[in-house]
């Protein structure tokens, strides 16, 4: 990486103005480390907790993004030429720097998204199990797999693994350090090389992992990061990426998946959610109602896994709601860069925007608040009560459309089927929730959910925690996996090799072909009974 993007480094006292926040020359010191082509107009990021200013970031043309992308394919033989097991090396380094130095991306997070530090810390123990995960077992994902060729002994066959080249990942701005980690990490254990467009609002996170990656010994030009607009630099991401890996809106990734369709490239996708909670008549009401709470209210509700519908048997519902609407309402906001605060900012305008209509919709279409249903000004520019609503009829937006906030609304149910039935009403299907007191039938339940991930008796961090298990969506909700093996092998091309020894497979010369068939049928019988076929 070069230093030229120096000179459109700007920010203004410390990052939003917060005590204690992080100095202005650790932020231009990050933006300093875009990579060249960054000559487009800057753009200025803003505070969530304070409106303040946090910084003045560099913009790449199509050409300077362009650029990353041809420095990355030249890296890239040479960083999968080092060996899967160097490469386990530099992530487990990496792993121990950012629990070393938390402390300084939790700041960093906080000011960028505006969340409370219990939920940045979420994405420091992501990122740091995510790190581990592949440091110990990528030699083993992509190792050599024999299979049984198609004649014992004669036929030896296995499947190998190459990457694809150049991987572009455009990242959110929800949790920038643990989805940075989440797609960037596997596709470098892999051998691949990336060029990564974070989020303006929140890429000094992004860019703090990619400092720390190459202290960890990532080589120079391996991890290409650049800003930019989508509408500006779009175009070099659809059209260099060997594959792409986006997270964001249902939209913009059909859009992308349609761009990308006729270059017969690979892509996955991270899309929307509206997550559903059930909660069994045998559930045990105060966990369930404390799980609901950071399930729904974590990151101010702008989490993907996040709950915006929960379904409670009627038998309990009363009982629930009580609980339920207390823990939420006892909820402490705050901005400080400590642990007092129990939920944080919004992070942009337009999602506060979002949620206040969402809110003001269904309360016009008949849905009572139980608690919260304002903004909180008092306490910062984008702050939003976590807000309770029951009563939302199918005539609100909020009853089908991803709210993306802190709002839950609250059903009832008689019967488990009815709950799964309407839990599965929806376009998406990325993560469900369910509560009860005997999990063997909550697994049954979880099991006829049509959702990528289902946790049961948590909101969503038993799956999220578990980075051996692959994440993704159904539906609308997205297209591929991260996390576990899935996660690895998305980046690579599977390559199948056989060899074979002595007997040929057709007739040998002189060998009428009847007599060759009727052998073969006798063998094919006989290999459909040995073990292993």
């Amino acid at each position: 990486m070069t230093s030229t993007a120096e000179s459109h480094a700007r920010t203004t006292g410390p990052l939003g103005g917060i005590a204690s926040a992080p100095p202005a020359t650790r932020a231009a010191a990050l933006t300093a480390r875009v990579a060249d082509g960054h000559d487009g107009d800057p753009v200025r990021t803003t505070a969530p907790f304070t409106g303040q200013p946090v910084g003045t970031l560099p913009q790449a043309t199509d050409a300077g993004a362009r650029a990353a992308f041809a420095r990355a394919r030249r890296a890239q033989p040479q960083w999968a030429a080092l060996g899967v097991h160097h490469r386990q090396r530099v992530l487990a380094r990496l792993h121990d720097l950012v629990l070393d130095r938390q402390r300084e991306v939790l700041d960093l997070i906080q000011v960028e998204a505006g969340k409370a530090r219990l939920d940045a810390f979420d994405e420091v123990s992501a990122t740091a199990l995510v790190a581990a995960h592949y440091a110990r077992h990528s030699a083993r994902i992509l190792a050599p797999r024999r299979v049984a060729g198609v004649l014992p002994v004669l036929t030896r066959a296995a499947e190998i693994r190459h990457p694809k080249g150049v991987v572009g990942i455009v990242s959110p701005w929800n949790y920038p350090l643990a989805l940075t980690a989440m797609d960037v990490l596997p596709a470098l254990a892999a051998g691949n090389t990336v060029v990564q467009k974070p989020d303006n609002q929140t890429a000094l996170s992004a860019l703090w992992l990619h400092e720390l990656a190459q202290e960890a010994g990532l080589p120079a030009g391996v991890w290409q990061v650049v800003f930019g607009r989508g509408s500006r630099i779009g175009d070099a991401f659809v059209e260099e990426s060997d594959h792409l890996c986006f997270t964001g809106s249902t939209p913009t990734g059909q859009d992308l998946a349609a761009r990308i369709a006729p270059r017969l490239a690979g892509y996955s996708l991270e899309l929307g959610g509206k997550n559903p909670m059930l909660v069994l008549a045998d559930a045990d009401v105060r966990q369930a109602a404390a799980g609901a709470v950071t399930a729904c209210f974590a990151s101010a509700g702008q989490l993907c896994v996040s709950v915006e519908r929960i379904y409670v048997h009627e038998d309990i519902r009363a009982e629930f709601i009580r609980e339920f609407v207390a823990r939420a309402g006892a909820l402490r906001l705050g901005a400080g860069l400590d642990y007092t605060a129990g939920m944080g900012s919004l992070t942009s305008p337009e999602q506060l925007a979002t949620v206040s209509e969402h809110v003001t919709d269904a309360k016009a279409h008949g849905a009572t608040v139980l608690t919260g249903g304002r903004p909180r000004p008092d306490v910062g520019p984008l702050f939003y009560e976590p807000t309770v609503l029951t009563g939302v009829t199918d005539r609100a937006r909020l009853f089908r459309e991803e709210t993306f906030g802190p709002v839950v609304a609250v059903y009832g149910y008689s019967g488990v089927d009815e709950a799964i039935a309407r839990a599965n009403d929806t376009d998406y299907g990325l993560n469900a929730s369910v509560w009860c007191g005997d999990t063997r039938a909550g697994r049954a339940v979880a099991a006829r959910l049509k959702a990528g991930t289902v946790n049961v008796n948590e909101g969503y961090a038993a799956t999220f925690g578990s980075v051996a298990l692959p994440m993704g969506g159904m539906k609308r909700s997205g297209v591929g996996r991260r996390n576990g093996a899935d996660g690895l092998l998305r980046y690579t091309e599977s390559q199948s090799i056989a060899v074979q020894r002595g007997l040929r497979l057709r007739p040998a010369r002189g060998v009428p072909a009847t007599v060759w068939t009727r052998a073969l049928t006798a063998g094919l019988r006989a290999l459909r009974r040995l073990p292993g076929r």
